[in-house]
């Protein structure tokens, strides 16, 4: 166990803690549960950044740090969905939370054929992650209807956006591999 694994189950662990904090029915439990969401999201960065400063990369990491990131997001976009009970939140949350789920399979069955450098995450992914964690953060912390909750929902479209981009690369990239094995 290193620093960079322990902070991805630091991540896991804030998931019942944002749930939790969620469903309080008090003034303080959502900007806390904005906290919380903004520290997990630091630490997705900080496990990375620090996993290959410290040459501290593990199998346990490479296969826990996916999970959790997904875990949050996906979880945090089901409470926003319900929070805000609208199709202009739930339609990019589903197609953030869909891709996640296209992705996570192709690269489990790339991985399998030995391929899994060909669906590696870009710049573009990267950029999502990052539209994706903010937009997140404003509509914890801000309520529905408030002026910043609109902007987070704007950002929650780009990310989504960006989501549809990047899958489409990683489906190119695998697509030789795939259309041999049909």
């Amino acid at each position: 166990m290193n620093i960079p694994n322990i902070l991805t189950l630091i991540r896991i662990a804030f998931i019942p803690l944002l749930v939790v904090l969620f469903y309080l029915p008090f003034s303080w439990s959502m900007p806390l549960a904005a906290v919380f969401f903004a520290l997990a999201s630091i630490t997705d960065w900080l496990d990375g950044y620090l996993a290959r400063r410290w040459n501290q990369s593990t199998p346990f990491g490479a296969f826990l740090d996916p999970v959790a990131d997904k875990l949050m997001v996906a979880i945090a976009l089901a409470l926003l969905i319900e929070r805000f009970d609208t199709w202009f939140l739930t339609l990019p949350a589903l197609v953030i939370i869909g891709r996640e789920i296209v992705i996570s399979a192709l690269r489990e069955w790339m991985a399998e054929m030995g391929k899994r450098a060909s669906v590696a995450v870009s710049w573009i992914g990267k950029l999502k992650t990052t539209l994706q964690m903010v937009a997140i953060l404003i509509l914890i912390a801000f309520p529905p209807g408030h002026t910043l909750a609109l902007l987070g929902v704007a950002t929650l479209f780009i990310a989504a956006a960006l989501t549809l981009w990047s899958m489409i690369q990683y489906l190119r990239a695998a697509w030789p591999h795939l259309s041999r094995s049909m």
